[in-house]
């Protein structure tokens, strides 16, 4: 009996010293892997920005995302106001690193959206967004906004660039989603992206956007072109999802004041 006991305690000791061995193991690996995986977070988020900005070349390597990238501006911006804001302001000394998703989780970094107004399908709004603008010879060229909402089965995250004129569309694309393929997950077509490329957010007044996805296609001689895009086929939830998401981000509990002050010349 003794002996049974005995070799009962030496199992359980190898297994704790073997459960502590790889506990320790895949720890060091997880620590040491990290800077690696931020570094390669970091570049698929700039991949998509320059994606978004029509910027992106095939065959571009990871040097060149970096170097396009850097012409870019990174400003975070109070979406009540439309005014820009320091990095302090919430809590970080490098704005690439705020987490404007992160902060909408924060009660206190983010604004509770009634259900009436929540056309996107986010229940919270953060109150500072990161965003990206491109500037030559003192000229506004292209502002890069983060924008997300809810399809059919998932949250759809992405950007919308659009021209120093802060109204027509360059490009949109989503590169976070779990729409069903071959259905809503036709928002990665390339085809389909190209089509919202010289869009206008606003109609002449510059005031609602008037963005519309158009279930059967849009004719050519159909009215108010300059706002529509074809819908999705066979996928009517994430088109509307896709429809109310750009326009809640482009009304005025997104970057409607911020664009209108771009236009004014008042940024």
């Amino acid at each position: 009996m003794a002996k049974a006991k005995e070799t009962v305690s030496r199992t359980l000791i190898v297994a704790l010293v073997l459960s502590v061995v790889f506990s320790v193991v895949v720890s060091t690996a997880a620590v040491s892997l990290r800077p690696a995986q931020i570094k390669n977070q970091n570049l698929d988020i700039k991949t998509n920005i320059l994606a978004a900005a029509g910027m992106l070349q095939s065959g571009d390597s990871a040097d060149d995302i970096e170097e396009a990238f850097a012409r870019f501006d990174v400003r975070l911006l109070d979406l009540d106001s439309g005014d820009f804001v320091e990095p302090s302001d919430v809590g970080v000394e490098d704005p690439m690193k705020y987490d404007m998703y992160k902060a909408a989780s924060d009660p206190q970094m983010s604004t509770n959206i009634p259900s009436s107004e929540d056309k996107a399908g986010i229940k919270r709004r953060p109150n500072v967004a990161k965003i990206f603008t491109l500037t030559e010879n003192d000229e506004l060229v292209r502002v890069v906004l983060p924008v997300h909402g809810y399809g059919l089965w998932s949250t759809l995250y992405g950007f919308v660039s659009l021209e120093g004129d802060a109204n027509t569309i360059e490009g949109l694309g989503f590169y976070d989603h779990a729409e069903t393929p071959g259905l809503g997950g036709e928002v990665d077509n390339p085809r389909w992206k190209s089509q919202w490329v010289g869009k206008e957010v606003y109609g002449d007044e510059l005031e609602e956007p008037q963005i519309r996805l158009v279930k059967g296609g849009v004719s050519a001689g159909a009215s108010e072109r300059e706002h529509k895009v074809d819908a999705l086929s066979g996928a009517t939830l994430t088109s509307r999802g896709v429809e109310q998401l750009v326009n809640y981000w482009m009304g005025d509990r997104g970057y409607a004041p911020f664009l209108k002050k771009l236009r004014e010349g008042e940024v």
